[in-house]
């Protein structure tokens, strides 16, 4: 039995952010194949320094801090359909946010610098000739939701975050541009894979998750190109949760 959906995004043009890891790179993966004009981003030179399929993309270096280059990147583009602000991170430059100094560098990456991006683009997206409007996709946390005392930068961000996404759907709404978030449970990436070196710490986030598993990034990428299509037309400043039934226990 197949009841798997399927989206039609041809001629789209879509930006996703930290495309070449985890849930960027499925999301991204999906829409190219579903027909979008895809841009990714990451920290590399070039395409060639990383081993991931990201045939069919163009490919821009951009740190996502970099205030320069946000605005280049934004400048790039006259209209734009999607973008998927994905790129993120914990413990950034291997600070503890338990500090000052790491506190702020993970609010920087993970709230300031998807706020300056999305800004820049709004003209473009509201130039966006959509079905159901342009779409702003903003990944989330479960971090943002309850104590992760061991990241209490990166929890507060992805906190803001969510007040971002709701502020920014209803200022943007009469400019056909709709603002949603993802917020994924545990999924199985480059960023949770340091929890296979503590096990003790690896099973109490199983146990807590009532499918007692952690999630594939297909799995969150999927609910991403929903709220991207026009089948969400009508959804805007809502936080769409991913997370195997964990925030409900």
């Amino acid at each position: 039995m197949t009841n798997r959906a399927s989206f039609d995004f041809t001629g789209a043009t879509v930006l996703v952010t930290g495309g070449t890891s985890g849930i960027g790179h499925a999301t991204a993966t999906l829409l190219r194949d579903c027909g979008a004009h895809m841009t990714i981003t990451g920290t590399k030179p070039s395409t060639g320094d990383y081993d991931v399929d990201l045939g069919g993309m163009a490919y821009r270096q951009f740190s996502v801090t970099d205030s320069v280059q946000a605005d280049e990147l934004a400048a790039s583009f006259s209209a734009l359909d999607i973008l998927v602000n994905n790129a993120g991170a914990n413990f950034p430059g291997g600070l503890d946010e338990s500090t000052v100094e790491g506190f702020a560098a993970s609010v920087d990456v993970n709230l300031l610098a998807p706020f300056r991006l999305t800004t820049g683009l709004r003209e473009a997206l509201k130039s966006s000739r959509a079905a159901g409007g342009a779409s702003v996709v903003m990944l989330a946390s479960m971090a943002a939701m309850r104590a992760v005392p061991m990241v209490p930068g990166y929890g507060a961000a992805k906190a803001g975050v969510l007040s971002l996404t709701r502020n920014l759907a209803v200022r943007w709404a009469g400019d056909g541009i709709r603002v949603n978030a993802v917020v994924p449970g545990v999924t199985a990436t480059r960023m949770t894979a340091p929890m296979d070196y503590v096990p003790e710490v690896k099973q109490e986030q199983l146990d807590h998750i009532p499918l007692d598993r952690f999630a594939s990034p297909a799995e969150i990428a999927a609910p991403i190109l929903f709220l991207c299509s026009q089948n969400a037309s009508y959804c805007t400043g809502s936080a769409l949760v991913v997370d195997g039934g964990y925030s409900v226990v």
